[in-house]
């Protein structure tokens, strides 16, 4: 039995497993829909294989050495989540204001986000992922961990890059689907707006701490 595979596997699945700017958006667009959810849950496993990817390839090295392309790639990553959250706010008063307008009062009526086409829910996701600036420190300083001594690294590395991609697509998918099972619950006017609230909030807190941080450096 190949302990360190095993130590791997749940070292990766409380990183995939850990709540942050995929597991908010995958489960703000399963209050959608099922299938919004389950397109942004593949978005975020693709970002993961470019993630992986570079780690294996050594360009995550590179990367990380090159500080004003390390910075350039926070800015860009802090402003997209930025960019999600300030939208999910957005959506969060319009949902607000229109149900005011309407003075129905109705929190027993079920409702939802407005679905979104599956391309975009699954840009979404590939993209929130793919823009994660701390990724490929994360990857670049933890696959080389789980490496025997004198194993051959290319095989070894990408047999763990595999298990990270494979974990998230058992993981966000699964998220998704108990976001959907539960939506009748969670689609109520007044929790929809609750969690809609709180991962604009969210993420909108999290962009800004990632624009924040190459631009005081």
């Amino acid at each position: 039995m190949d302990a360190q595979l095993l130590a791997f596997v749940a070292v990766a699945a409380g990183m995939v497993a850990l709540p942050g700017a995929d597991f908010t958006v995958v489960v703000r667009n399963a209050l959608a829909s099922r299938r919004d959810g389950l397109a942004t849950a593949v978005g975020v496993a693709g970002g993961l294989v470019v993630h992986t990817a570079l780690a294996v390839a050594g360009l995550a090295a590179v990367l990380v050495t090159m500080p004003v392309l390390f910075r350039g790639v926070q800015l860009l990553g802090g402003a997209y989540v930025l960019y999600l959250g300030l939208s999910g706010l957005y959506a969060m008063r319009r949902r607000a204001a229109a149900a005011a307008g309407a003075g129905s009062g109705s929190e027993e009526e079920v409702t939802g986000g407005t679905p979104a086409a599956p391309g975009r829910a699954l840009r979404q996701g590939f993209l929130t992922n793919a823009l994660n600036p701390k990724a490929p420190v994360l990857f670049l300083s933890l696959l080389p961990q789980f490496v025997p001594d004198g194993a051959a690294p290319l095989p070894r590395t990408l047999l763990l890059a595999s298990v990270v991609v494979l974990l998230a697509l058992v993981w966000f998918p699964a998220v998704a689907l108990l976001v959907d099972r539960l939506g009748r619950w969670l689609r109520r006017p007044r929790a929809a707006r609750v969690i809609e609230g709180g991962s604009g909030s969210a993420l909108t807190a999290l962009g800004l701490v990632l624009v924040a941080g190459p631009l005081l450096h």
